[in-house]
């Protein structure tokens, strides 16, 4: 499970950081576009409708308005949400992602100051200016946070929030506006010169590179998106939508490697042939190019084909495809192009097979290329990891024999974790793998696969830069594990279905449990009404108990503030940071019922169970309460107690 670290220059990765951030405020938005881009399709002059309805007497009816296209003089639905919606849309996304919802709101709003002082379609202002915003209003939030008199809060929040938007959309209206028109037209006039030349094509030996290396983002959307959303506005289709789309110079490659690739990269050319142009995950094909570099050529030639039967045509898509899939692709061809979009599509694939097809038969490398070092590649290229292209090793890893559940503090969250993935391992019949737990600080880099909170993933790369990683949210019954048993049926051998794993470590002697779990920190019903005080609440059982110093409990609000200790199945078990351990005087365990569920971050936490771990004398009740809160008649009962006794035996029952 050995990781490539790719050679990363300055210039690229800051490319790939733009680009990165260009796409994640497009594509949660592609619905939006897709929306219109069906609008548009349906309802404008040019219309799959027209026809329909253009002998029709009343020109002026519901798909001339739908569609603003006949003799009626308004803009109808496409013009207003290509003007306004989805730069707003845009905008909003960008503002939120430097911010959170204040930042999105100053967002949109210093978005309408470009978009009411342009005269096309601001998607390049929209990406300035909604980052703008959520960075403005994040520094001027920071000028006064922790100086606003108590119940002034509501005031000076929504008056800053006010001003600075008003301030930006002035900005926006005067300065970004004029200049971000000026670029476009620039770039439009660019565009024009290329396909007046027949130079179009040539865009191919900048943008197929760009794929393989993840640079693509920066151009597309930043540039090809907003400039063929223009065209299509006033020609009613755009042939920049398919510079970058088009899956036929990838599948061209995924096929050859099926005919005259070796090893395991012949063996999983199929599945991600399949995954490219049907599910339009273009990265998927990246590790084949990145295993054979001169196959770039082929990707190329490819292209150039595609986008030269494209202009030759004048084909072209309504709105951005999305992923690119060719069912997205045929979802926003225009009418009149399916024929010369087919025909691209197939031409590109044909050319970038034979190139590609010609290069593997004629090369004289021996050795079978190795497709893992490759797909570890890409990922270090891309930033982080891919779950689409992992498929393609997995049958080729090696076996998984030790698992590590880590955390912030390594007794708590990740205890109970390793708990419940040990059952779901042990029950798929792996007993063989190790599945232990430990604070990230102490992880070292032996272990073949660790799992962790996904805010805490990052930390735990850095010090397991080998390992598989696996990111989850619900600790008590994240689908993940079921992922990660699968993963197991692939990398490992068959698991005897029948071993039974010697359970005596997860029982444990009635006095133990009345060390641990004593019963004066039992309660069946707490007073807590907030994550907070519910903590205060569970804390301080801990400290009546004599098991830790009251200073334990302040580490347990700086444990929540660093990750979530919410498990699932309304289970939430706060616990100190690793650096508050010596706080802890003896291992101990308290139990809070709440009548009402405790909003716990957004999830509803019916019981709280605070720990203090010293050692290991704590992990068997941890265990036993992970398969608790995995039963429900368990939790039933939970509920049902009427005695601090009958929790006690829930808690405890050995069966």
């Amino acid at each position: 499970m050995s990781t490539v670290e790719a050679p990363r220059t300055g210039v690229r990765v800051h490319v790939q950081k733009l680009g990165t951030s260009l796409s994640n405020m497009v594509m949660p938005n592609i619905g939006a576009f897709i929306a219109w881009g069906l609008i548009t399709a349906l309802f404008i002059e040019q219309g799959w409708l027209q026809a329909i309805f253009a002998g029709l007497r009343d020109p002026d009816g519901w798909v001339a308005r739908i569609g603003g296209w006949g003799s009626y003089d308004g803009a109808g639905i496409v013009g207003p949400m290509i003007t306004y919606l989805l730069p707003v849309l845009i905008g909003y996304t960008g503002g939120r992602m430097i911010h959170g919802n204040r930042g999105a709101v100053v967002g949109a709003i210093a978005t309408m100051g470009v978009v009411a002082g342009a005269d096309v379609p601001m998607f390049m202002g929209a990406m300035i200016m909604g980052p703008l915003g959520g960075w403005a209003m994040k520094k001027a939030d920071a000028l006064w946070e922790g100086k606003i008199r108590p119940g002034f809060e509501m005031l000076v929040d929504n008056f800053s929030a006010g001003i600075l938007g008003m301030l930006l959309a002035i900005f926006g209206f005067f300065g970004i506006g004029p200049i971000v028109s000026s670029f476009t037209r620039a770039a439009g006039n660019a565009v024009d010169f290329l396909v007046n030349n027949d130079l179009l094509p040539l865009t191919s030996l900048l943008i197929e590179p760009a794929k393989v290396l993840f640079l693509n983002n920066a151009i597309n959307h930043g540039v090809l998106t907003p400039l063929g959303t223009t065209q299509a506005l006033e020609t009613g289709k755009s042939i920049l939508f398919l510079l970058e789309t088009n899956p036929g110079p990838g599948l061209g490659v995924l096929l050859a490697f099926m005919v005259f690739g070796r090893g395991a990269a012949r063996a999983s050319a199929p599945g991600a042939a399949i995954i490219q142009f049907f599910g339009g995950i273009h990265e998927i094909y990246f590790p084949y190019v990145l295993m054979k570099p001169k196959l770039i050529a082929a990707t190329i030639l490819g292209g150039m084909t595609g986008v030269f039967i494209n202009v030759l045509f004048g084909s072209g898509l309504r709105a951005p495809a999305a992923p690119g899939s060719i069912i997205a692709i045929y979802a926003q061809t225009a009418g009149g192009s399916f024929l010369g979009v087919t025909l691209s599509v197939l031409g590109a694939t044909t050319v970038s097979f034979a190139v590609a097809s010609l290069l593997l038969k004629t090369d004289r490398a021996d050795d079978e290329p190795d497709l893992a070092a490759a797909t570890a590649e890409m990922e270090a290229l891309k930033g982080k990891k891919s779950s689409v292209a992992s498929t393609l090793v997995a049958a080729h890893r090696s076996p998984v024999t030790s698992i590590v559940f880590a955390c912030d503090a390594g007794m708590g969250s990740s205890a109970m974790g390793a708990s419940v993935l040990r059952k779901k391992i042990r029950s798929a019949g792996f007993a063989d793998i190790a599945v232990t737990n430990q604070s990230i600080a102490n992880l070292t880099d032996t272990y073949d696969l660790v799992v962790t909170h996904r805010d805490l993933t990052d930390r735990a790369r850095l010090k397991t830069a080998s390992a598989a990683h696996v990111s989850v949210e619900d600790f008590m019954s994240s689908p993940r594990y079921d992922e990660i048993v699968e993963m197991l049926r692939t990398t490992n051998s068959s698991g005897d279905e029948h071993s039974r794993q010697d359970q005596k470590d997860e029982k444990q002697p009635e006095s133990a449990a009345d060390d641990v779990l004593p019963l004066e920190s039992i309660v069946l019903a707490g007073s807590a009404t907030s994550a907070d005080a519910a903590i205060d609440e569970a804390g301080a059982l801990l400290v009546a108990a004599h098991a830790v110093d009251p200073a334990y409990v302040e580490a347990m609000h700086e444990r929540e503030k660093s990750v979530s200790t919410y498990m699932g199945n309304g289970l939430a078990i706060p616990h100190g940071t690793n650096e508050a351990k010596t706080a802890i005087r003896r291992t101990g365990i308290s139990f809070v019922r709440y009548p009402e569920p405790i909003d716990w971050n957004g999830k509803p936490a019916e019981f709280v169970v605070g720990i203090a771990g010293l050692g290991n004398d704590h992990m068997a009740l941890l265990t036993k309460i992970a398969h608790v809160f995995l039963d429900k008649d368990e939790v039933a009962r939970l509920r049902a107690a009427t005695s601090a006794d009958d929790v006690r035996a829930v808690l405890t029952d050995s069966k």
